[in-house]
């Protein structure tokens, strides 16, 4: 990992998050106490960033200096934020189109994801905080830049990005092998959430469940399932077609 891509120590962890540094995660020694730490909590719980307390080997493989137990990742693009991105493109008068990736976590399919998502014009990219690959400088080197001019949102939960995307008059479309619902037979002419989910286990039920629509690509071959960012770009490409098909602005 790049040495800019982190930094280590109690003090200068607190100091970066009170600066306005997008911290991406904090990786905190297990059983770690004291005043110092107890007001990084309290920071960290203010910010609502994603935390993760691991074994004192783990915090050894970002530095072999004096971490004091906590290491913090660095963001490689500054978060946006869905209350702000939506209202802005319904202002500028832009059909959008959201990507909606729940649980992702390999760095490669989301770089490419996010670089097909960016070729057809989509508004913005979502993420959860927790249990979501982030946004540090593998992902940007693997979606060629993409990530660097696409907004990706990051939310405290998929679910509670869904239901503030369906408040806000858009159509979620959850693309899954379980749907009956061939995914040409959408209508993605309307304000859309594209909603794609995690390499082994799909779209969480919770996320499933808040779904308009559930659509599937039909499969003829013996395997089951596309890889997600293959899905993601037959999915995005649909909604091209149909735009540009019903003489609609793509962006």
């Amino acid at each position: 990992m790049d040495r800019t891509d982190y930094i280590f120590g109690i003090r200068a962890v607190i100091e970066a998050i009170e600066a306005g540094r997008d911290v991406d995660t904090i990786y905190m020694k297990k059983g770690l106490q004291g005043e110092l730490v107890n007001e990084l909590l309290a920071l960290v719980k203010l910010h609502r960033l994603p935390i993760r307390r691991v074994p004192e080997e783990r915090l050894g493989k970002f530095t072999r200096k004096n971490h004091q137990g906590v290491v913090a990742t660095l963001s490689a693009v500054t978060y946006a934020s869905l209350g702000n991105v939506i209202p802005q493109l319904y202002e500028d008068g832009i059909l959008p189109l959201v990507v909606v990736l729940d649980g992702i976590t390999d760095v490669r399919n989301f770089g490419a994801i996010a670089r097909t998502a960016e070729c057809c014009g989509a508004n913005a990219v979502v993420i959860p905080e927790r249990g979501s690959v982030s946004v540090q400088g593998d992902a940007v080197k693997t979606s060629a830049g993409a990530l660097l001019h696409l907004p990706v949102c990051r939310e405290h939960t998929t679910a509670a990005a869904v239901r503030f995307l369906k408040d806000n008059g858009y159509q979620v479309v959850a693309a899954t092998e379980k749907a009956d619902f061939n995914y040409t037979m959408g209508n993605y002419t309307v304000p859309t959430a594209i909603v794609m989910g995690a390499e082994d286990i799909g779209i969480s039920p919770e996320v499933l469940a808040l779904c308009d629509t559930k659509v599937s690509i039909p499969m003829f071959g013996h395997i089951g399932s596309l890889n997600v960012s293959v899905a993601a770009g037959v999915m995005l490409y649909e909604v091209v077609r149909q735009r540009l098909s019903a003489d609609l602005e793509v962006i």
